[in-house]
């Protein structure tokens, strides 16, 4: 079973080494804090930001059906993915390293990386499809959470690293050059993170996964949702946890606009979120191998809501970065339990589609918010941000009480 203990051992320990690698890249390519700023620098619109966070969301959407399709049905799911990876790395890293040349218009600089962003994105649709499936299939139920954990962890732990360069980069390197050095060095850990996959060792499925083209993976999104309960509540749940997360893109464009932050403000936002990134998956990780995933989805809930308040009452940038470091936790409790939860809800020869299904519902509705919500905040001011944070995380409690805990028990039961 899962490939047998020496096998096991093997992709424990790179799946350790996947959170060491893919981690950093988190705090250098980030949607929440690098590209804003970037962005910022090039006299950005707060809608061409809002358009970065969901084109990142609505790219991942329009290629879930072909990802899912390919992945349940190719022999090998290790290796598929290990070539999707590459690809988008190398095809990122290019433009990266091209950067330079659009430095005379900003504007097209600006719709330039958008496209080339969106790219890269239409990638990330293969994500979850391969990587859930795979995750589960190679480890034992036990060993899911700790040792992953304790991977991502000491991955944020090097996101710290990467954080304190970002000021330096950005003040001694002339722009922008000092992106491209931040981007670059992002990507090599991305190239790396791709090569962890390629030396995994996969066995047979056990339960033969259901093969489905393209077409009979779209039919099959509304019927998943429709006549799978337990499911339908846990996409429910997940859709107002993911919105919530999403936004958090907006609260380094407030610490901008409101507070005036500077690149060393910024370099402290990505230090603090890889920090509490550390702190959170040892933690949360322990929990899900000692308790049980569920858990995990009410404390993201719980903080969300905290996070949400601590910024909308105390209007200062000292309380914007605690509740940011709340925020921070609540997304590593969420990336800790997601995967794994799937697992609790879904027949096995089905996680392709249920995993595809759960993130295009997510990601669709958090891609649709981040829009509508980009010009009204121009209006409106930011303490609508911080109401609608607040909304996500108890609409998800209440969700998760009334209609998740209850399957997860009968089925436990």
């Amino acid at each position: 079973m899962y490939g047998g203990s020496k096998n096991v051992r093997r992709n424990l320990l790179l799946f350790f080494i996947d959170g060491i690698t893919f981690m950093p890249t988190m705090t250098l390519i980030c949607i929440t804090t690098v590209i804003p700023f970037f962005l910022e620098q090039l006299n950005a619109t707060t809608f061409q930001i809002a358009l970065a966070a969901s084109t990142a969301l609505v790219c991942t959407i329009v290629t879930q059906p072909l990802f899912g399709s390919i992945a349940s049905r190719v022999k090998s799911m290790q290796k598929t993915f290990t070539k999707i990876l590459f690809l988008q790395r190398f095809i990122f890293f290019g433009f990266v390293l091209y950067i330079p040349l659009f430095t005379g218009n900003h504007q097209l600089l600006i719709w330039v990386f958008l496209v080339f962003w969106c790219i890269f994105n239409l990638f990330v649709g293969s994500y979850t499809v391969f990587f859930v499936p795979l995750l589960l299939k190679l480890l034992p139920p036990d060993k899911r959470g700790t040792l992953r954990g304790s991977g991502l962890a000491i991955g944020s732990l090097l996101g710290v690293g990467a954080a304190a360069l970002i000021p330096v980069i950005i003040n001694r390197i002339a722009f922008p050059y000092n992106f491209v050095v931040i981007f670059s060095i992002g990507c090599v850990f991305l190239l790396a993170n791709a090569t962890v996959f390629f030396l995994m060792r996969e066995h047979e499925d056990e339960e033969p996964r259901v093969p489905m083209n393209i077409l009979e993976y779209i039919k099959g999104i509304p019927s998943s949702v429709k006549d799978d309960k337990p499911f339908r509540a846990m996409v429910l749940m997940c859709s107002f946890l993911v919105v919530g997360h999403a936004l958090r893109v907006f609260y380094t464009v407030y610490a901008i606009r409101v507070f005036d932050a500077t690149e060393y403000h910024i370099a402290l936002l990505a230090g603090l979120a890889v920090v509490a990134n550390a702190i959170g998956y040892v933690t949360f990780g322990f929990i899900i191998d000692k308790y049980g995933p569920w858990i995990n989805s009410v404390v993201s809930a719980c903080l969300l809501v905290l996070a949400g308040a601590v910024a909308l009452t105390v209007n200062t940038l000292e309380f914007l970065f605690v509740a940011w470091v709340v925020s921070s936790f609540a997304n590593s409790a969420y990336g800790s339990v997601m995967s794994i939860l799937i697992g609790e809800v879904t027949p096995a020869g089905k996680l392709p589609l249920y995993a595809g299904v759960m993130n295009i519902v997510s990601l669709a509705l958090s891609s649709v918010v981040l829009l509508l919500l980009a010009p009204v905040l121009e209006s409106a001011g930011f303490s609508l941000l911080f109401i609608v944070v607040i909304l996500c995380g108890i609409f998800s409690l209440v969700t998760n009480f009334l209609l998740l805990r209850k399957y997860l028990y009968k089925k436990s039961a």
